[in-house]
């Protein structure tokens, strides 16, 4: 067991220094953070749409809490951060508009169906799990395809983009951000069970952990993480490869998304914590002592809607204007307003996906108490 976990150790510390060497030092750190959120999603089960189907379904505050936890850490630093160095660093920020609480309530109902947002996906997918893997597929598709629609939803009635940093200032956004998260925290562990309140150590860990992460994403890459552009880029890449010509897509169209389309996915950041989270997802699975509970088999109609699904799921993330990950926990942490209307749309769409689910009858993706 010491053995293969030594080689787990050496696989992993290859692909950072493989990637250092084909695209760089910065790219390899990247990797490395990546397969660090991997490790902490993975190792210490903490994930996003899981906690929130326990909320809804149990009254298990527990997980939410442990999100919170990690956002308000983010922004204790991030908020600064950000202050400090407005032209090297970019926040996640993004206008309230209807296409966006559209496309969060949808991704909400979609990520229950396949238990798993953007990031439990890549979790999923890395860990081997096959229902994971055809979600990942799906949400790639998805991605992409939204992107060719993102003018028109993103022309949808809206709000001017408004920050917390833009109504009280650096100090005094962080302050409205980390009461607005303590609100959120006490109002839902007042509605959880007894003993269903406070996250156990492992979650606290993690959650510190994560915004360690989040926070030397931030640093090194210049933005805050995020799951969907990578995903998406996957997609259009895919696309040009089997001849599709995207040069007369406004999106694709664009100066920044031309240059990355032209060049290596190892030049995007967001594509190398991306690939990161899925190795970091590998190594973990593969270095525990007993695999996780197998997935039922699923007949071809189970598989053909987990690509559905997932489709769905990377379609409306765009539509969104990110996930779990970009929309909620980065944008909330680096004071978008948009963070806290997405939430409030993708946990009610998350309520009717649990409604949904039991007539599209898949099973669950991933082993009892794993994150998702």
């Amino acid at each position: 067991m010491r053995a293969r976990r030594l080689g787990l150790v050496l696989l992993g510390l290859a692909s950072v220094g493989a990637v250092a060497l084909a695209a760089g030092p910065r790219a390899g750190l990247l990797v490395a953070i990546g397969i660090g959120f991997g490790l902490v999603l993975e190792g210490l089960r903490f994930g996003f749409a899981g906690p929130w189907r326990l909320m809804i379904a149990e009254r298990d505050a527990r997980g939410l809490i442990a999100q919170f936890l990690a956002i308000g850490l983010t922004a204790a630093v991030a908020f600064p951060l950000l202050a400090a160095n407005p032209v090297e660093l970019s926040p996640a920020h993004a206008p309230i508009g209807l296409g966006m609480l559209i496309g969060a309530f949808i991704f909400g109902a979609a990520m229950q169906v396949v238990m798993g947002c953007g990031s439990g996906t890549l979790v999923n997918a890395g860990s081997g799990n096959l229902v994971g893997l055809v979600a990942l597929a799906g949400f790639v598709t998805g991605a992409f395809l939204g992107t060719l629609n993102a003018g028109f939803w993103g022309a949808l009635p809206g709000l001017p983009m408004a920050s917390a940093q833009s109504l009280a200032g650096s100090t005094g956004g962080l302050l409205l951000t980390l009461a607005g998260l303590g609100v959120l925290a006490g109002g839902f562990a007042l509605r959880a069970a007894p003993g269903k309140r406070l996250p156990p150590a492992r979650l606290i860990w993690a959650a510190v952990l994560l915004a360690a992460l989040a926070v030397g994403n931030l640093v090194v890459s210049g933005q805050a993480w995020g799951i969907v552009y990578g995903l998406g880029l996957w997609g259009a890449k895919i696309a040009t490869a089997l001849g599709a010509d995207l040069s007369a897509t406004a999106y694709w169209a664009e100066p920044s998304n031309v240059t990355r389309l032209s060049q290596s996915i190892l030049t995007d950041v967001t594509s190398l914590t991306d690939i990161g989270l899925i190795l970091g997802a590998f190594l973990v699975m593969r270095g525990r002592k007993a695999p996780g509970a197998p997935v039922a088999p699923l007949a071809a109609r189970g598989w053909l809607l987990v690509l559905i699904a997932g489709v769905v799921l990377g379609y409306s993330s765009r539509m969104a204007l990110g996930c779990n990950v970009g929309a909620f926990f980065s944008g909330i942490s680096t004071g978008s307003l948009h963070g806290w209307a997405w939430f409030v749309a993708a946990f009610a769409g998350s309520a009717l996906g649990l409604k949904l689910r039991p007539f599209v009858l898949i099973p669950a993706a991933r082993p009892q108490g794993a994150p998702a």
